[in-house]
């Protein structure tokens, strides 16, 4: 800004410029006055007034939930990940209409109270993003979510619910709307203790029981044996939305692998504690069924990223078998009898 000049002479200049300031998001404006004064020698100088610029306020809005807010930029990330699962991840579902995939998965909850919206209102989304599951490759889980991924290998060793479009499209995101501005509630969401029928539940809800019902052949479950409160716990997904949906016509034989952490401890195993009431529960549902414990192809996976445990380390001497007298006498007679044929 500048101030009005004058000859050197006592005069007083008022300069009329205005200023724009934002005030709790309201523009106003402020009228500014410049004083002319003299100082010794007769020098002219602008006396100016102490400006105060207020600071922006922006209105946060409350929170009304404990959980958090809608993810950022939902849905260029629904539509990304719908893209890439259809194009790179898993190309064998054939073509699907993302945009509508999007649509219906917003029109569920968008506008609507976070605290009402049920199984039944997915159900446009789940039709768009169904396709099949391959036989024995379905693989369901508990408190262990990362090594269930690792082993699955997205989709070509297994494929849990996670790695089906459906479950691709919502994994790890959050989502609820309000009845005002853009009907997303970007702020905070209802926890499940909130409320049991909000958006994020109901959707894992339907997605559980439909991924169960698709299921077929050997199936695989993978629960975590050192956890303390239950490998095989009575609320959990598993128990109330998969295991109540599994087909006795489709499913052949159930393989239940009770994974220790590889540092321990071993809380559970099979034939122990929550464990039993599962293989109970199964036997009451005419499912044939195996357990393992520390299911060996998955603990070599846990080995890759521990290999110096002592759970994983091998024989000093394991590029030469320690065979016993008994087991040597039949391997020489087999090498003999072989030697004979020649």
């Amino acid at each position: 800004m500048q101030c009005c000049s004058s000859v050197l002479r006592p005069t007083l200049c008022i300069l009329a410029n205005w200023i724009f300031f934002v005030t709790s998001g309201v523009s106003q404006k402020s009228e500014l006055s410049c004083h002319f004064g003299m100082m010794s020698g007769g020098l002219a100088v602008c006396l100016l007034p102490l400006l105060v610029f207020p600071q922006s306020v922006v209105p946060q809005e409350k929170a009304l939930w404990q959980g958090e807010g809608t993810t950022a930029d939902l849905q260029e990330v629904i539509l990304g990940r719908c893209y890439n699962y259809i194009r790179v991840v898993n190309p064998s579902v054939g073509e699907k209409n993302c945009t509508a995939i999007w649509n219906a998965f917003r029109d569920a909850f968008i506008y609507r109270d976070p605290c009402s919206v049920t199984d039944r209102d997915y159900q446009t989304f789940i039709s768009l993003s169904l396709h099949s599951i391959p036989p024995n490759k379905a693989l369901f889980w508990e408190k262990n979510k990362q090594l269930v991924h690792s082993y699955s290998d997205t989709g070509r060793r297994m494929m849990p619910l996670g790695e089906t479009l459906i479950g691709w499209l919502g994994d790890d995101l959050t989502w609820c709307g309000n009845s005002s501005g853009e009907g997303l509630d970007s702020v905070s969401c209802p926890t499940t203790a909130e409320c049991e029928n909000n958006p994020v539940e109901s959707f894992w809800r339907i997605a559980s029981s439909t991924y169960a019902n698709l299921s077929s052949g050997v199936i695989q479950v993978m629960l975590n044996g050192s956890v303390s409160d239950g490998t095989f716990p009575e609320n959990s997904f598993f128990a109330n939305y998969e295991l109540p949906y599994l087909r006795k016509d489709k499913v052949s034989k159930v393989q239940i692998w009770i994974m220790d952490d590889i540092e321990g401890p071993d809380v559970e195993s099979c034939g122990t504690k929550s464990v039993a009431v599962l293989q109970q529960i199964l036997e009451q549902k005419g499912f044939e069924y195996t357990c393992a414990d520390n299911y060996r192809s998955v603990r070599t996976l846990q080995c890759v990223d521990s290999p110096s445990h002592p759970a994983c380390l091998c024989s000093s001497s394991a590029s030469t078998p320690n065979l016993s007298p008994h087991h040597l006498v039949i391997l020489l007679f087999f090498t003999f009898q072989w030697t004979a044929v020649d």
